[in-house]
């Protein structure tokens, strides 16, 4: 092993202290380090290679429903941000200003995008002017500034990259159809490449975005028993139309007002990842969006022919995966503790004996399954392998989140439930008042987290005031 490489260091264990273990992974592995600016964050590559594999896909799947890729500004006039009043108010305390530019002070104060609904609305009103410029399916990758008291890295920091799509309709149904269609796109995505099984749902009033007529959100239940929300998608209605005056003429020569709708994911996803899908050695990445999906470990590389069918094996699997070899002097124990920090799905170790019986070994960084496998069988193994391990995380995680999900008729059962069991989603039903909502949450330290589309009878009355239920409502600890 080369004298300047130390072992991979521990990290603490997650039952013993889970903050720590996430704040161990996303160091060691290499996902971020601190800057001088508090609450932001330097990506890495191997972060930011993971990003890119999301932004990959989930591009691919946003073009797919024809929605097209824009660039808005990052500055934002303060009298175009005030022209919605409860979109400005949800996001008042988040602002950073600019109010200087080079040494003179501004005319009007700049708001450092924390969203851009209002730089589309202005947008929208000045090309659309009849239904044939309709509907506008619009897209953008950028970062946004939100100045959050109190950070952790990818969670939520000052500043973060995301997608926004922002789209304007003819009509409300078109708006709400396209606004529960983002949301099937991120469920899918998120299933389907991150291997995390999420509950769709609706947001109360209280918890839906400002400016929003209606929010609906992917929850997702982290290895320790918390919520994250992966993902959110907004019905404005035509509020954000009149405020900015987007009109078009109909087909019957009157003028309408759009319907409008955004919706966006960000690197928070990453966060996701690690807590659904880390274990005490590390990452554990979904192979969809591992930046190595397949290492390669030549075994006593030393011995002739070692690295000469190592590097033939990477040429060869580089057409159907993602492929490393590492070839560097650390010794074989350092290197599987390395990749397996870094949660590459499959481990491929090639040694002398292997080559003379043509196989090699693989093993599964989920569960650390070996398999010898016929090195004439390889581009079929793969990818097999490859599928295995996104199955076997996504079913971890759902039995994870079945194990951890509990349905209650009464406020007593919460925190005994909690207690009893870890923390998890509590199904309870809910009249709809929001003073129960406030209630359920002082008193058994859970929120809301959806109305999930699948409802769910638990009881005919409200979990805190015993009048007729309405809803049946997730409720949970969240980050």
């Amino acid at each position: 092993m080369a004298e300047n490489k130390k072992m991979v260091e521990a990290i603490t264990s997650m039952d013993e202290d889970f903050a720590k273990w996430y704040t161990d992974i996303v160091k060691k592995a290499e996902l971020i380090e601190y800057t001088s600016v508090k609450g932001c964050m330097v990506i890495r590559p191997y972060g930011y290679a993971i990003w890119e594999n999301i932004q990959r896909i989930l591009d691919g799947m946003f073009k797919q429903t024809g929605h097209e890729n824009v660039n808005m500004p990052m500055f934002i006039p303060e009298s175009l941000l005030q022209k919605e009043k409860d979109h400005v108010e949800g996001f008042a305390p988040e602002v950073a200003w600019v109010t200087y530019g080079g040494s003179e002070k501004l005319e009007e104060r700049l708001c450092v995008r924390p969203t851009s609904e209002t730089l589309f609305c202005e947008h929208f009103a000045n090309i659309v002017h009849s239904y044939r410029d309709l509907p506008k399916l619009y897209n953008q990758w950028v970062s946004v500034v939100r100045w959050e008291k109190t950070t952790r890295p990818f969670l939520r920091s000052r500043e973060f990259l995301w997608q926004e799509g922002h789209t304007i309709h003819a009509t409300a149904e078109e708006a709400i159809e396209e606004t529960e269609r983002m949301l099937n796109v991120y469920t899918r995505f998120c299933e389907e490449s991150l291997a995390m099984p999420v509950v769709q749902g609706r947001k109360t009033d209280s918890d839906k975005f400002a400016g929003a007529e209606a929010t609906y959100c992917i929850e997702a239940l982290m290895h320790d028993g918390k919520a994250l929300q992966a993902g959110t998608s907004h019905y404005f209605g035509d509020g954000f139309a009149k405020a900015f005056d987007i009109t078009f003429t109909d087909k019957n020569n009157k003028m309408q007002f759009v319907h409008e709708t955004s919706w966006g994911v960000t690197t928070r996803l990453i966060g996701a990842i690690i807590m659904t899908h880390g274990d005490d050695n590390g990452l554990v990445l979904p192979p969809a969006v591992a930046p190595i999906q397949v290492v390669i470990l030549p075994i006593a590389q030393h011995k002739p022919g070692v690295l000469d069918k190592a590097a033939q094996l990477k040429e060869r699997l580089s057409k159907i995966a993602r492929v490393k070899l590492d070839d560097s002097d650390n010794s074989p124990g350092w290197k599987f503790s390395e990749y397996e920090m870094k949660g590459v799905p499959l481990r491929l170790e090639i040694g002398p004996r292997d080559i003379e019986q043509n196989q090699c070994v693989i093993v599964r960084r989920d569960n650390r399954e070996k398999t010898v496998v016929s090195l004439d069988e390889l581009e079929q193994k793969i990818p097999e392998l490859l599928a295995a391990v996104h199955d076997g995380l996504y079913q971890k995680a759902l039995a994870n989140r079945e194990a951890r999900t509990y349905a209650c008729t009464t406020m007593e059962e919460i925190p005994a439930a909690l207690e009893k069991n870890g923390d998890g989603f509590i199904k309870a039903m809910w009249c709809g008042d929001e003073a129960c909502e406030d209630k359920v949450k002082e008193v058994t330290g859970v929120g809301s987290r959806c109305i999930p589309f699948k409802q769910e009878k638990l009881a005919d009355t409200c979990v805190c005031c015993g009048k007729p239920a309405q809803h049946m409502v997730y409720w949970g600890k969240a980050y």
